[in-house]
């Protein structure tokens, strides 16, 4: 089914915008990979590696039409120097969009583009965290309705899916999560940062995309936020934790 037709232009002027914030406002360093026409999802590059401490896992995305995206993570991965681990088993499938991290565990979405054979070799390679499952039914992913918003809160959508989502996870977790709910799903997927000079950093869905929402992200008053639009990426499902794999670690390049 034909969605809402994305403006290109307008797409690429939001992509500079996000880039520039973690660069140029956050003083962060971004590395860019190189665009690929063949690789239409290719700017969604959390998809392709869950990065954590030291290690990093290269997925299998569940859509075979993703599968060469891996490759160019790789390449940049291994010039950080991180442990990489590839995902070979041909009946795994994992998308980073399914896995949440939250400083203490993970959780793993069970969705069209994540099995359980994902989910088991992602538990085999961070073998100091727990791994739980959630599945994931109307959604793309797991992160399509949450996320981190800061060291150990979660934000939540409203939906149905996304409460009984959350309610799983709360479940499985020994751990008691503060939660930040927010009226629309797409808007709880956003960008947590701890950054020494700066303190908690929280990039969030813009006003003029979702007003109720920003409501809830501008009562967080320990916060420095700041609103991204990304209206032109979520008309092929691309939330602001999509284009970006975060990795803590000061670079040598």
């Amino acid at each position: 089914v034909a969605g809402p037709e994305v403006d290109l232009a307008r797409a690429e002027r939001e992509h500079q915008l996000y880039v520039g914030v973690l660069r140029g406002k956050l003083g962060l360093q971004v590395l860019e990979l190189p665009a690929d026409e063949s690789l239409p999802d290719c700017v969604f590059v959390e998809d392709a590696a869950v990065v954590c401490e030291e290690t990093a896992l290269l997925t299998r995305p569940g859509a075979p039409s993703r599968r060469k995206e891996v490759e160019a993570m790789k390449r940049v991965l291994e010039s950080l120097n991180l442990n990489i681990v590839e995902m070979v088993d041909e009946n795994a499938t994992l998308d980073g969009g399914d896995v949440l991290f939250t400083g203490r565990e993970f959780f793993v979405g069970l969705s069209r583009r994540t099995n359980q054979r994902g989910a088991e070799i992602l538990a085999d390679t961070f073998k100091d965290y727990a791994v739980s499952t959630v599945p994931v039914h109307d959604s793309l992913h797991l992160k399509s309705f949450c996320s981190m918003a800061g060291p150990n809160l979660i934000a939540i959508g409203s939906s149905e899916a996304a409460q009984k989502a959350l309610k799983t996870m709360q479940q499985m977790s020994d751990h008691r999560y503060d939660k930040l709910t927010v009226p629309d799903d797409a808007a709880a997927n956003c960008i947590y940062l701890n950054i020494p000079s700066k303190g908690h950093v929280l990039l969030h869905r813009a006003p003029e995309e979702y007003p109720e929402s920003a409501k809830v992200f501008e009562k967080l008053k320990d916060h420095m936020l700041i609103p991204i639009a990304n209206t032109e990426l979520e008309k092929v499902d691309g939330a602001l934790t999509c284009c970006s794999v975060l990795i803590n670690k000061t670079s040598e390049l």
